[in-house]
C-alpha cells in the first residue's frame, strides 16, 4: 500500500480507483508551498492539476517519491528534468480534455457563424432584432486548421461533417497524413488568403507567439473569422483588434488569451466577438477523464508496470556508455527539426563507434523527442514520440557503425536535406556535449539555448556581414564556429546568441548576398 498525496481537486471516479486498489488516499487541498513541503513526505505518489508548483525542493522533500501525475496536459509546473534525476516519474492524461476542447472549437465556430451570444443578449434586453444578426452557413465555406495534431484533427472531422471545404497548415504533417484526414496542405499566408475561418491549434513555441499578429492578418481574406482555443498568445489581441475595426476580420471566437485570467481586453468592446474564460476542458467528462487516467497512470507507475502516458519512462535497462548521450540525442534532434523548419523528409540515426555496441534504442527515442518538441501541445515522451512519427508520415531508420574516424562515439542524424551530429567530449572529470557537423560541414560548438545556423558562399566578407546584422540588432554573440564544405565553395556559421535573433534580422539576412541558407534553431 502506498500514500498518494491529493492537492487539488480531481474527479472523485479517480479517488475511488486509488482506494478500491488499497491505496491511503490523502487529499490536502490548498496547500502553501510551505506547507507541501511537510505533507509530501513520505508520500509515494503526488497527484497535481495546474496551480501546483513542483519545484526541485519540493521532489527533494518528497524522497519516498515514485511518480507525480498531473490531471490535465501541460507540465509547465513540473520540475521535470529535477524529477527525472531523481528517478520519478512524471506523468499526465494527454488526451483527457481533447474531444472538448474540439466541440468547444465547433461551439465557438457556430456562435461566431450565427451571432448567438449577441442575439441572445439582445433578445434578453428586450430587443427583437432579426435582421442585425443574420449569419453566414458553414456549409460550402473553407475552414482553415491551424495545427493538425489531436485537437485540429477531431475539428477537422467535425467540420468535414457539416460540408466545409478544409485546408491546413501543419509543418510537422505530411501531405500523405494530410490528405487521409481530407486536408489540403498549404502554407500559412495562403491558408489565411482562402480560408472564410480559421480554427488554431498548434501549440505554444517561440515560432508561434503572435503569429496571428498585424503582417499575418493583413494578407488574409476580407471577412475572415478567427477561433482560437489552443493557447492565449498565439493570436496578437490588439493587432486582432484592430483588424476586426477595419473590416479586414469579420468576427472572432475566442477561450483564450495572452494573460489570464483576463477580464479587460480592446475585444470585449466589439460586437463582432464571441469569448469564454479558458472552458475548452471545462465539461464533467473531461474532467472525470482526467481524474479517472490520473488514476490509472499513478496506479501502473506504483505497479511497476508500462505507463503509457509517462513523459520521463526511466530507463533503468539503458546501459552506462548510452545514458550519458541521452540528452545529447534530444538536442540533436531539436536541432535537426528546426533546420527543417518543419516534418524532415526522412530520419536516419546513426551510433557510431563504443555507442555500436551496445543498445541504442533509447538514444532514437531522445531524437524523436527532440524533433517533435515544438510540434504538439502535449509533452513528447519516450513512450509517445514513436506514434507521433508514425502519425505524422515521418520514416526513422536506425544504423550503427563499429568505427568512428574521429571520436570514440558519434550520434549522427539525417535526412536526404540535412545533418548534424554530436559528441561529448571530456572536460576534467565531466563529459560535455559538443555539435561537430552540421550539413556535412565540419564545425565544433557546444549546444545552447539560442543558436544561429547560417550556410553561405566561402568568401571574405561573409562572417563580418552577420556579425554586423546582429550587433546593429543589439544581439550579442556568445561564441562561434565556422567550417568549409568538403565538397562546395561553401562555408558554414553555427553561432550561439544570448538571445534569439528577431524575424526581421532572420530576414535580412536571408535577402543579403553569399547568404544560402539560415536557420534560427532554439535548443
Amino acid at each position: 500500500m502506498a500514500r498518494v498525496l491529493v492537492t487539488e481537486k480531481i474527479a472523485q471516479s479517480g479517488l475511488d480507483l486509488l482506494a478500491k486498489a488499497g491505496h491511503e488516499v490523502s487529499v490536502r487541498e490548498g496547500l502553501s508551498p510551505e506547507e507541501l513541503l511537510g505533507a509530501v513526505v513520505g508520500a509515494q505518489a503526488l497527484i497535481i492539476r495546474s496551480s501546483t508548483q513542483v519545484t526541485a525542493e519540493v521532489l527533494d522533500a518528497g524522497t519516498s517519491l515514485e511518480v507525480v501525475g498531473r490531471a490535465g496536459v501541460g507540465l509547465d509546473n513540473v520540475d521535470v528534468g529535477a524529477a527525472t534525476e531523481r528517478g520519478v516519474m512524471v506523468v499526465n492524461a494527454p488526451t483527457s480534455n481533447i474531444i472538448s476542447v474540439a466541440e468547444q472549437a465547433m461551439a465557438l465556430l457556430l456562435a461566431q457563424a450565427r451571432n448567438i451570444p449577441q442575439a441572445h443578449a439582445s433578445l434578453v434586453a428586450g430587443r427583437w432584432e432579426r435582421s442585425k444578426w443574420e449569419g453566414v452557413e458553414l456549409h460550402g465555406k473553407v475552414l482553415g486548421v491551424v495545427g493538425l495534431g489531436r485537437a485540429g484533427s477531431l475539428v477537422a472531422q467535425r467540420a468535414h461533417a457539416f460540408g466545409m471545404e478544409l485546408i491546413g497548415f501543419d509543418p510537422f504533417v505530411s501531405p500523405e497524413r494530410a490528405k487521409a484526414m481530407g486536408v489540403r496542405l498549404v502554407g500559412i499566408e495562403e491558408l489565411v488568403a482562402e480560408a472564410d475561418f480559421v480554427s488554431i491549434h498548434t501549440p505554444k513555441t517561440p515560432e508561434t507567439i503572435g503569429l496571428f499578429g498585424r503582417d499575418l492578418l493583413a494578407k488574409a481574406k476580407r471577412g475572415i473569422r478567427i477561433i482560437n482555443t489552443a493557447r492565449g498568445g498565439i493570436v496578437d489581441e490588439e493587432a486582432l483588434a484592430e483588424a476586426i475595426r477595419d473590416g479586414i476580420v469579420a468576427g472572432a471566437g475566442l477561450d483564450v488569451f495572452a494573460k489570464e485570467p483576463c477580464t479587460d481586453s480592446p475585444l470585449f468592446a466589439l460586437p463582432q466577438v464571441v469569448v469564454s474564460p479558458h472552458l475548452g476542458a471545462s465539461t464533467e467528462e473531461a474532467q472525470d477523464k482526467a481524474g479517472v487516467t490520473i488514476a490509472e497512470q499513478v496506479l501502473l507507475a506504483l505497479a511497476g508496470d508500462f505507463v503509457p502516458y509517462a513523459v520521463n519512462v526511466a530507463a533503468t535497462d539503458v546501459s552506462d556508455v548510452v545514458r550519458p548521450f541521452m540528452a545529447l540525442a534530444e538536442q540533436l534532434g531539436r536541432f535537426f527539426g528546426c533546420l527543417h523548419d518543419g516534418l524532415p523528409d526522412g530520419l536516419e540515426i546513426e551510433c557510431q563507434g563504443e555507442l555500436a555496441a551496445v543498445n541504442t534504442g533509447i538514444l532514437t527515442l531522445s531524437a524523436l523527442k527532440g524533433v517533435f518538441s515544438g510540434s504538439t501541445e502535449e509533452p513528447v515522451s519516450y513512450v509517445n514520440a514513436p506514434q507521433l512519427a508514425e502519425q505524422r508520415g515521418l520514416e526513422v531508420r536506425e544504423i550503427s557503425t563499429a568505427t568512428s574516424r574521429d571520436y570514440k562515439s558519434l550520434i549522427t542524424l539525417r535526412s536526404k536535406s540535412h545533418s548534424v551530429a554530436g559528441t561529448l567530449s571530456s572536460a576534467g572529470h565531466r563529459s560535455e556535449p559538443r555539435i561537430v557537423m552540421v550539413d556535412d560541414h565540419v564545425v565544433e560548438v557546444a549546444p545552447s539555448p539560442h543558436m544561429l545556423v547560417v550556410r553561405n558562399d566561402d568568401r571574405p566578407g561573409m562572417i563580418g556581414i552577420v556579425g554586423t546584422a546582429l550587433g546593429l540588432a543589439d544581439i550579442s554573440i556568445s561564441s562561434m564556429a565556422v567550417g568549409p564544405s568538403p565538397r562546395a565553395a561553401t562555408a558554414m556559421m553555427v553561432i550561439s546568441t544570448i538571445e534569439s535573433t528577431p524575424d526581421a534580422v532572420v530576414d535580412q539576412l536571408r535577402g543579403d548576398e553569399g547568404i544560402l541558407d539560415i536557420h534560427r534553431v532554439s535548443l
